[in-house]
């Protein structure tokens, strides 16, 4: 018996390392839910292989102008690719064969052409000529250049007119590194990166295109046809985008933008008004450079073409080894750049408020004139809140915080830069359960209750003053939530059980401040709920402030300066003097977009995009 044990022994140590081996394996090959919600990644975790396996391909695209191209390949070919494999796909588009008058000419043109293709020797990989049979245009060229055969192939794209800098591919290789192999620096919002020197905003009266002269990298919604690296996923998504748009006749019009005016007047000739409305629905941004003394990677010299009717010259200045800053390779984290919108304002993606430190850093970012906006999207369905923002865009409404449960959908709201207050997960973070001692059945309507009354009491720290309102009310008016008011009131309650105002004062502070101003009406929440009474935020803010014997509290009533729309009244107007419109909670949203509609102040589309893109100056 023993000398079998001796004989089994090894096989023994040796299934059981097999054993851990493969349970280990699986279980770090396997997914796994993320343990933190947070779509904030942990800025000291570091996920980066140091030489990630992608296929890098140029997408040269070309058509009549020899020389520009010609240019375009001597600059490429001097560029240092690493030792790298890197393959030249060539698409050359044809002539056009309306005209046979000057047929003859165009044969010998398009023959140079790729007789200087043929002749050229690419010793970095691949290279690849495709000749068109039929002359496409511009858009047709870029948009089937390139479906990626795999989540690791980047295409990076020029047009024949470009000229690229020595440096590019080693700068681009370094962002791909960072920005996408990075598992804590990476986003799937971020489509990739032009290295075109930035000047462009689209947006109609848009702010002026200005970065601080230190900032070497930030983000920015506008696509880049100067030297465009395009990330594959966020490309497929666009490309099958596009073709339900296509096949369904929907035009890529977007209210507010100068492209817009550019499709109307030349159609299908461009591509760059589709991948805009793709981006501005999705929320997705570009990675762009911005060195100093107009100095960039990538400088088109604008010849002469289809977008330039004669030659207009080099926009930039070739950036290379003797001009370069100590800190031209460093990459910062995410977290650390600016991100713009197509109106080149500043916004903050990812504003999950999870802590009272945090509450009060946002409060002093979003307010206006010392007031602040707490928007409860409890119970609202997406469409409709979409079609709010959509309404606080168009009129410059910033002041505004959003609270709900926990969803995809706030989050994602969170992630376009909208700040968001994910209900459960704050009131946790503030040791808000601990309040409560009814049944589990009440702690939604309880979370949406308690967490009003921290933002409420946050803002009159600060002396902001405060609106609690639902998103069943959409403000018509750039002062939707300015009222003449008795200043002897601090407090003003709506006859909607969810409209609450209170003003920014120190006696409104010490009434609903101090340190047992939370704990008093959470038992108060408690005790109602314990006698099965109907509450809500309204309803019991009054109940608190009757009890308070000195405290003041005035009446507001919503039709005095807003209109209500019902199942019933069709074909309503706003009349003089009315800010917001309003409506019950249980009202069917069919409903509502049908009346809103009606009114004129359905401003989304389909999708729920914004159907314009409204810029005002910072």
């Amino acid at each position: 018996m023993a000398l079998l044990k001796s004989h089994l022994l090894p096989l023994l140590l040796f299934s059981l390392s097999a054993l851990l081996f493969f349970s280990s394996f699986f279980y770090l090959s396997s997914p796994h839910p993320n343990p933190n919600p947070n779509p904030n990644p942990n800025p000291n975790l570091t996920l980066r292989p140091q030489n990630p396996d992608f296929t890098f391909i140029i997408k040269l695209l070309a058509y009549n102008r020899l020389d520009s191209l010609s240019r375009c390949l001597r600059s490429l070919a001097a560029a240092d690719y690493l030792s790298d494999r890197v393959h030249l796909h060539i698409h050359i588009d044809h002539f056009a064969l309306a005209d046979a008058d000057d047929a003859d000419l165009k044969l010998r043109e398009s023959r140079r052409i790729l007789d200087l293709v043929d002749a050229f020797e690419w010793r970095f990989g691949e290279k690849l000529v495709h000749y068109r049979t039929a002359n496409v245009g511009l858009q047709a060229q870029w948009l089937e250049a390139w479906w990626p055969s795999s989540d690791h192939e980047f295409a990076f794209v020029v047009e024949d007119d470009l000229e690229v800098s020595p440096l590019y591919y080693k700068f681009l290789k370094n962002l791909i590194v960072n920005y996408y192999y990075n598992a804590s620096n990476s986003r799937p919002y971020i489509y990739g990166a032009s290295l075109q020197r930035p000047r462009f905003v689209p947006g109609k009266h848009g702010n002026k295109l200005k970065v601080d002269d230190r900032t070497r990298l930030f983000l920015y919604q506008l696509v880049g046809t100067w030297g465009q690296l395009l990330f594959p996923k966020p490309w497929k998504e666009f490309r099958l985008w596009y073709d339900k748009h296509k096949a369904k006749g929907i035009k890529p019009f977007l209210d507010g933008m100068v492209t817009t005016g550019w499709y109307k007047k030349i159609g299908e000739k461009i591509w760059t008004p589709w991948f805009i409305k793709f981006v501005h629905t999705r929320g997705y941004f570009n990675i762009y450079t911005n060195f100093l003394h107009e100095r960039a990677l990538s400088v088109s010299h604008r010849d002469a073409g289809v977008n330039y009717g004669k030659t207009a010259g080099p926009d930039s200045h070739i950036l290379d080894e003797s001009s370069l800053e100590p800190k031209f390779w460093n990459t910062l984290p995410l977290g650390d750049l600016k991100w713009y919108d197509f109106c080149f304002r500043e916004i903050f993606p990812e504003r999950v408020i999870g802590s009272l430190d945090e509450l009060g850093s946002v409060l002093n970012s979003v307010q206006t004139n010392n007031t602040v906006i707490i928007v409860s999207l409890f119970g609202v369905k997406e469409m409709v809140v979409n079609n709010l923002l959509c309404q606080f865009e168009s009129l410059n409404l910033r002041n505004y915080i959003l609270t709900g449960p926990k969803s995809e959908f706030l989050f994602d709201l969170a992630r376009r830069g909208h700040p968001v207050i994910i209900t459960n997960r704050f009131l946790e973070s503030v040791g808000a359960y601990k309040l409560l001692s009814v049944h589990n059945s009440y702690v939604q309507l309880i979370s949406e209750i308690l967490v009003k009354v921290y933002v409420l009491q946050k803002c009159l720290e600060s002396r902001y003053s405060s609106w609690v309102v639902d998103g069943n009310m959409l403000p018509v008016s750039t002062d939707p939530f300015v009222v003449e008011s008795d200043p002897s009131y601090d407090f003003y309650i709506g006859t909607s059980p969810e409209l609450f105002f209170a003003r920014g004062s120190s006696s409104a502070q010490k009434d609903v401040g101090g340190t047992d101003f939370i704990s008093n009406f959470a038992m108060l929440v408690n005790s109602l709920l314990l006698r099965q009474q109907s509450v809500s935020f309204g309803y019991v803010m009054a109940k608190f402030l009757e009890m308070k014997k000195s405290v003041r509290v005035n009446t507001l009533n919503e039709t005095s300066f807003g209109l209500r729309i019902d199942n019933s009244i069709v074909n309503q107007s706003l009349g003089n003097g009315k800010k917001i419109v309003f409506w019950q909670n249980d009202m069917a949203s069919e409903i509502v977009q049908k009346r809103l509609q009606e009114i004129g102040i359905w401003v989304i589309n389909d999708d729920s995009s914004c159907k314009a893109v409204v810029c005002h100056q910072s």
